[in-house]
């Protein structure tokens, strides 16, 4: 079983999908998506804590194995008005286009990350119910100079 909040999966589960010229022309160029999460009032830090334990290894997983570049995670100083706001933004370079929609860890690779799977299982439909709004975002660089 694939895990559901894998990258792969939550990309197609979203809709997102890659665009003629949206960010990686080229297979070997790499492509960045943000993923930014609002969680209700009172739950960005128990969010955050469940993210660290259960989702950031699957991810530290992946860029060992290469898939994955680079991954970095910030949250804004102040709030912003509700509709404009969320709590956590992570960014993560894929490798390449095709690895950024590759299906995430298998169920061996899981099963060695979370021998306990109910735990697993549990704690992840946790983090994903105390969130209001979560959204991925493909970003490219453009060049200011000519």
């Amino acid at each position: 079983m694939r895990l559901l909040a894998g990258i792969g999966l939550l990309a197609a589960a979203t809709g997102i999908a890659p665009v003629a010229g949206a960010q990686a022309t080229a297979k070997s160029e790499p492509y960045v998506v943000e993923y930014y999460y609002k969680t209700r009032w009172g739950f960005a830090s128990e969010f955050i804590a469940l993210f660290r334990k259960n989702h950031f290894p699957v991810l530290k997983r992946e860029m060992e194995l290469g898939r994955i570049v680079s991954v970095s995670a910030v949250e804004p100083r102040y709030h912003a008005t509700e509709d404009g706001r969320w709590d956590y933004r992570v960014t993560i370079t894929f490798r390449s286009v095709s690895d950024a929609f590759a299906p995430s860890l298998d169920e061996k690779e899981m099963r060695a990350l979370y021998p306990d799977k109910a735990t697993f299982d549990r704690e992840e439909q946790r983090r994903f119910e105390i969130l209001l709004a979560h959204w991925d975002v493909p970003i490219r660089t453009l060049a200011l100079q000519p």
